[in-house]
């Protein structure tokens, strides 16, 4: 079967996904950079105006977003539901990060899934002369998190972990790796995708008022145990698993994580100070998913950045 031709994409982005965006850019000569102007009112409501609005008819267009705070979503919103409506012939969505992922739960009458509240406001997109949009978001919370969105958008599920994978293979002594999961959610999640490692799984039992952390399954012992999950935010539950899997006799300690939240500067707990003689996480790897914590931890240990821009180039030709 004779192979599709790549499309050309227009590319727009919001502000603080620059860097990305040009890093994706970078991977095709069938990708070009749109730009918008990012204004304010005095008032403070955004001012916002697309450049060559009419040079894109009939062109495949995405759109790179980051939703890092609730002060950017509204006016990357408003470009969103225009974008598609100046009679592009595709239109995408890239959402690296799914802000909400993680409170799709009712769990009791009076709790509120925000989860479901911004699947909605994306489902709102308008339909572009190509049909539905296209919303790429990479390891969203939970995979069942795809039936929030309605028929008039079509949810592309990516990962990092194979950023990952290629990324332990270039270590020495790579045939000693271990993965670890912090609890079975996160077991759930990936085990599939990393099913060539050896396992740990770790769970929180309570004790009295506290919730200890305890390795379930595997043995870690003489290994380099890498921990992986989807996200963090305070880095406690990470911790605490190092602390774990070290006194079972793990030889070295790395973490994972796609999305590197980290609220109020969490990060700072990990960074390898110079006069500690021993290192509690020998990496600690993250993608570019979320762009302000990429900028905070720039150059510092442990921290390593494993960019997604060549997956995103190759999601905007699906």
């Amino acid at each position: 079967m004779e192979r599709p031709k790549k499309k050309q994409i227009l590319l727009f982005y919001c502000v603080e996904a620059e860097d990305l965006a040009r890093k994706v850019a970078a991977q095709s000569d069938f990708i070009q950079l749109q730009s918008i102007n990012w204004r304010s009112f005095d008032d403070g409501f955004p001012n916002l105006f697309i450049k060559n609005a009419h040079d894109i008819r009939g062109q495949h267009v995405a759109f790179l977003a980051s939703f890092s705070s609730t002060d950017v979503i509204f006016e990357q919103l408003s470009v969103i539901y225009a974008l598609p409506m100046l009679f592009v012939a595709s239109f995408t969505v890239v959402l690296p990060f799914f802000p909400t992922g993680s409170f799709e739960r009712i769990e009791e009458e009076g709790d509120v899934a925000t989860a479901f509240t911004l699947a909605r406001m994306l489902s709102n997109t308008p339909i572009s002369r190509g049909g539905p949009t296209s919303l790429v978001i990479y390891d969203i919370h939970a995979l069942q998190e795809r039936f929030y969105f309605s028929d008039t958008v079509l949810p592309v599920f990516e990962s990092g972990i194979p950023l990952l994978k290629q990324r332990l293979q270039q270590l020495p002594q790579s045939d000693k790796i271990v993965v670890a999961f912090p609890d079975d959610g996160a077991w759930k999640r990936f085990h599939k995708l990393l099913d060539h490692f050896p396992m740990v799984i770790c769970n929180k039992v309570r004790e009295g008022d506290k919730r200890i952390v305890r390795i379930k399954e595997g043995n870690p012992e003489g290994c380099h145990v890498v921990i992986v999950d989807d996200l963090v935010q305070s880095g406690g539950t990470l911790i605490e698993c190092q602390k774990v899997l070290a006194a079972h006799g793990a030889a070295k300690v790395s973490a994972y994580v796609t999305h590197g939240v980290f609220p109020k500067k969490s990060w700072e707990r990990f960074v390898h100070k110079s006069n500690e003689s021993e290192k509690a996480f020998t990496h600690f790897w993250i993608s570019d998913s979320c762009p302000v914590t990429v900028e905070a931890i720039s150059g510092k240990a442990p921290f390593e950045i494993l960019s997604l821009a060549g997956s995103i180039a190759d999601a905007l030709q699906i």
